[in-house]
């Protein structure tokens, strides 16, 4: 199972529901940390800063799951190639990790969203994407006076 976490708010859901995927087919998650092409390439990979970053986000939320995961960091190609282009790449990558399916937001950055890994997979064989909706807005609350 894998979770395309793209460094925005769909994260947490992105990876709760990989996670519960993952506890039900007692496998481990392997957490994709999707980076911009801007930021360079680290020798630490999934220990360098950024990438530490995104996955702090959403390890609270697939630790009480009691999954293993892996993390994984995955690079935009720089420049605008086709859409399909990233999507194809990090399927790929997921594929090399043996996933047999990837969770994605509906809405993510240019070629990986949702709808572009599903469109990817069905050109390529595989694997399953699942779409994640969004996350309602919920207003914060303020401390009663």
């Amino acid at each position: 199972m894998a979770a395309v976490l793209t460094d925005r708010i769909d994260d947490v859901a992105v990876a709760e529901a990989a996670a519960r995927l993952a506890l039900a087919r007692r496998g481990p998650l392997l957490l994709i940390a999707v980076m911009p092409p801007h930021i360079r390439r680290s020798p630490l990979g999934p220990a360098s800063s950024p990438v530490r970053a995104v996955l702090a986000r959403v390890i609270p939320k697939v630790g009480p799951h009691a999954t293993g995961h892996i993390p994984e960091v995955f690079h935009l190609p720089a420049g605008r190639g086709s859409r399909l282009a990233a999507a194809k790449e990090l399927l790929a990558l997921a594929s090399r990790h043996r996933a047999p399916d990837v969770v994605a937001a509906c809405r993510g950055p240019y070629g990986l969203d949702a709808h572009a890994l599903i469109e990817a997979a069905a050109l390529r064989g595989g694997p399953y994407v699942h779409a994640v909706a969004p996350t309602a807005w919920v207003p914060l609350q303020s401390p009663a006076p």
